[in-house]
């Protein structure tokens, strides 16, 4: 069997409150536990190393039921492995969430009519520290009240002085190697945030737009172009063609002339094209689109900007001034006034860019940028997964993880702000070019000066497994916790996030992965399966559930919907039905308490056992097996569902509700059924804590005496095993449950005694026949006794006298009106299912409806008639 940690203990105080309060407990159980320092790490600790980070919330954020979510599976995994003897460490920290914040900051500034220029550089990122302090992380709070396990002695932020130096030897490093550098390229640029942001860092969605098709040229020379952007046009320096394409083989080299200028175009030949796209013929503004750029330096055009970092028009003429919507707009009037337009469509549903943080329209910009060349750190991300350095859970999400590291374009990192890790790059007056490391004075003197940009966030939350560890200094909680065990987080940032951590954990830590498993989880959804989102209405506050119901409540619904790499539905009466399971816990145990339920002493030998006993701790150490291999496969939802029945239906409905008798009866079989009892509840309990922490702590501290839940040893399977007893068990629960259908088909209430006469005798089920009896209501035959109802069950008889409990007459009568209904229902479906020409006409899901409608009228006629068989002739 397996053995309690805390032996020997004090006897249990036994008392508990008639209902579990979850607002009156959690709130001091964690303090407690913090208090005690169970959760802190220790790099000097010989124990085995278990080390996971927190996905760092911004700064800015509050906790919703994606961070929930999350957080309670790491949880899990931490509190069941220092239950393992474990060294855990959950690093918490917070992102500095540059664009994020400088917004929050700068729209408190706009109320007292101000911007970031009117204070300066100094003293608005001086502002924004002070918000920080005052309105920041108030996530922390959150999730204290969710029950996370993290060592808040080790916090960090991506901006406090440690991680700075990370950014920046780092930043230094990749400079000298030459995988950092500066250019001239195609960025997308947020007219609101007046920054450059990532490709990943672009929403795209389905937005009306207008496809407008307009002549170039004339005469002979005429081509048209269509684009969506219209504004561009302005700047236009060569209209591109496939080369085999022979519409156009004749304009190939000549010039074309472009509208609403003076200026003419060539035309050139170009693979890229797709002939059989549109008219086959596209305008190149290398200045204002990515591919447009590309084609631009294979044919050495010039990149013409004919918008300003406000996306405001500042080419010369008449739209000068105009915002790229209201030029738009003017430019398609002014070509349709010559006679240019050929076609337009509105409106034209096409995929658009938007910023994450403002949701502006992006606007593809020419602009000089730092970058990082990633193919080598890519190759290197790439090649741990498939060399088995680093596995992907669920497997099949490495090719998602592989299409994204192998085409992956250089990074561009450089932010237009203020708020963040200012680039350490210094430029000198004769044009001098400094990159200054931690260590290293800046350049003085007349004329130098630091790159006003500073680093996208990415950049230093990819450090963020290694820096919240001490490095570059090699510490010894570095040497200790480093790689992390694992990486909990959603597939929707494999590419965010987890492809940074992966480039710059094995370029800074000499080849060693950042963490040896990757395991994705999916988003959170409403009930019916829809995106969570402000403009659907559908948003919940996990605080309000959590209020409601008790964190226990929300972390057990999330975590049983946790399939591998699936999003999870949740609603809120699932939340309600694990507050209910929590209730039954905490019933329960009370009950058991209250009937002398210990966990004092060595289990009872096996000999002394019943079968009841038997059975119930041979389910117990299957059921550890396999929670054990759940967990060890990322299958929360499973190893939830596996517990919830385990404790709710074998332990309280079955094992219990046998065991009264015993209980009742007293004695030494009484004493034995106690401990196993107190066994049973002792290592549920446990297995329950990493998921329901706070009901199970309450519980196991009143039933043990021990110290705490949290550095309890995890149970381990002892290897128990009674066949026999489980065979015989799920006959006892065979024969129950049949009498009980058919005690609910006759309409008997479920307190009504009926006699009745049980063939057990010289058979196992002996034992359990006064269980069964006081189970199932049924009282002895009596000198009267009719058998008026025979029920064959897994090879027994079961004998009911309902002569004086049911009209049987009456209750034929009303099963024949139900069967004719029942018949009815079958010939009218079956008669629409056999006529063609309403089959051809009806829509898919009438017909799948009336499909449904005769499998029911099936199953009742065969319920129905077999309940008429069952009863008496009147």
């Amino acid at each position: 069997m397996t053995e309690n940690s805390q032996q020997p203990q004090p006897a249990p105080t036994t008392e508990l409150p008639t209902q579990y309060a979850p607002a009156e407990v959690e709130g001091k159980l964690y303090e407690r536990w913090v208090e005690r320092g169970y959760f802190e790490a220790d790099a000097k600790s010989e124990k085995p190393p278990y080390t996971v980070v927190i996905p760092p919330p911004n700064v800015t954020g509050s906790l919703h039921l994606g961070h929930a979510f999350e957080h309670t599976l790491i949880d899990a995994l931490t509190r069941r492995k220092r239950m393992q003897g474990y060294e855990t460490l959950w690093q918490p920290g917070m992102d500095h969430a540059g664009i994020a914040t400088q917004n929050v900051v700068e729209r408190e500034l706009a109320k007292e009519g101000k911007s970031r220029h009117d204070l300066g550089r100094e003293a608005f990122v001086e502002r924004v520290w002070q918000w920080k302090a005052e309105s920041g992380g108030q996530i922390s709070g959150q999730m204290r009240r969710l029950g996370d396990a993290v060592a808040w002695s080790r916090e960090r932020f991506t901006m406090d002085e440690g991680l700075s130096q990370a950014v920046q030897t780092i930043f230094k490093r990749l400079y000298d190697d030459e995988l950092i550098y500066r250019a001239e390229r195609i960025i997308n640029w947020c007219p609101r945030c007046l920054t450059a942001i990532s490709d990943i860092e672009v929403e795209y969605q389905d937005d009306d737009g207008e496809l407008v098709s307009m002549k170039y040229g004339d005469g002979d020379d005429t081509i048209v172009v269509a684009t969506t952007r219209a504004e561009t046009m302005l700047g236009d320096t060569a209209v591109a063609v496939h080369p085999e394409d022979e519409r156009y083989k004749h304009l190939i080299g000549k010039q074309v002339k472009l509208p609403l200028t003076d200026r003419s175009i060539p035309v050139v030949a170009d693979e890229h094209v797709d002939p059989e796209f549109g008219t086959g013929a596209v305008k190149v503004t290398p200045a204002h689109d990515p591919n447009d750029f590309e084609i631009g330096q294979r044919h050495d055009l010039p990149a013409i900007a004919v918008m300003d970092e406000h996306a405001v028009i500042t080419a010369h003429g008449p739209f000068q001034g105009l915002d790229r919507l209201e030029a738009r707009s003017a430019i398609v009037a002014a070509l349709r006034a010559e006679g240019r337009i050929v076609a337009e469509k509105r409106p034209y549903v096409h995929s658009v860019g938007h910023c994450s943080r403002c949701k502006t329209t992006i606007e593809p910009r020419l602009s000089m940028q730092w970058w990082v060349k990633v193919g080598p750190l890519a190759k290197a991300a790439g090649d741990a997964v498939r060399d088995g350095k680093v596995k992907i859970h669920p497997q099949e999400m490495e090719k998602r993880y592989f299409d994204w590291v192998d085409n992956l374009h250089d990074w561009c990192i450089s932010r237009q702000l203020w708020w963040g890790h200012r680039i350490p790059v210094w430029y000198g007056p004769n044009g001098e070019v400094v990159c200054v490391g931690p260590d290293e004075e800046a350049p003085a003197g007349e004329g130098w000066t630091q790159d006003n940009d500073v680093l996208d966030t990415w950049f230093s939350s990819g450090l963020w497994p290694f820096s919240t560890l001490g490095w570059p200094e090699r510490t010894e909680s570095l040497a200790k916790f480093y790689p992390n065990s694992v990486l909990v987080t959603g597939y929707d940032i494999l590419f965010f996030w987890v492809a940074r951590m992966m480039m710059f954990g094995l370029y800074a830590m000499d080849g060693t992965p950042p963490f040896h498993t990757i395991a994705l989880h999916g988003m959170v959804r409403d009930q019916n399966g829809k995106k969570m989102s402000k403009s659907f209405g559908n948003v919940v506050n996990p605080l309000d559930w959590m209020d409601k119901y008790g964190s226990d409540a929300l972390r057990f619904t999330l975590a049983r919907g946790a399939n591998p790499g699936v999003d999870v539905p949740i609603g809120e009466d699932w939340v309600q039905g694990s507050r209910n399971f929590a209730n039954k816990i905490w019933n329960a145990t009370r009950f058991a308490l209250m009937n002398g339920a210990t966990v004092e002493g060595p289990l009872p030998d096996a000999s002394r056992m019943s079968s009841t006993d038997r059975w119930i701790l041979s389910r117990l150490n299957s059921v550890v097996a396999e929670v054990d291999a759940y967990y060890e496969d990322y299958q929360f939802a499973k190893l939830s569902d596996a517990l919830f029945h385990f404790a709710w239906d074998e332990v309280f409905d079955w094992y219990v509700e046998l065991s009264k008798t015993t209980f009742q009866a007293g004695g030494e079989a009484a004493e034995v059924s106690k401990r196993v009892l107190g066994e049973v509840l002792d290592v549920t309990l446990r297995l329950l804590h990493p998921v329901v922490p706070f009901v199970t702590e309450t519980l196991w501290t009143t039933l043990t005496g021990g110290e705490s839940v949290v550095i309890a040893e995890w149970p381990a399977d002892s290897g128990f095993r009674d066949a026999d007893a489980e065979r015989e068990i799920e006959t006892v629960q065979s024969v129950i449950t049949e009498v009980r259908r058919f005690r609910a088909d006759q309409g008997l209430q479920p307190g009504q005694r009926v006699p009745a006469r049980l063939t057990l005798a010289g058979s196992p089920l002996a034992a359990h026949e006064a269980a069964v009896r006081q189970l199932l209501r049924l009282q002895p035959e009596g000198d009267a006794f009719q058998a008026t109802a025979t029920l064959p069950v897994a090879g027994f008889e079961v004998a009911l006298d309902l002569s004086g409990v049911i009209d049987f007459a009456a209750e034929r009568k009303r099963l024949a009106k139900d069967l004719a209904a029942a018949e009815k229902e079958k010939a009218q479906a079956t008669a629409k299912l056999g006529n063609e020409a309403f089959l051809a006409k009806a829509p898919d899901n009438v017909v799948d409806k009336i499909r449904v409608r005769l499998t029911k009228a099936d199953e009742d006629i065969t319920r129905i008639q077999s309940q008429l068989e069952k009863l008496p002739q009147a």
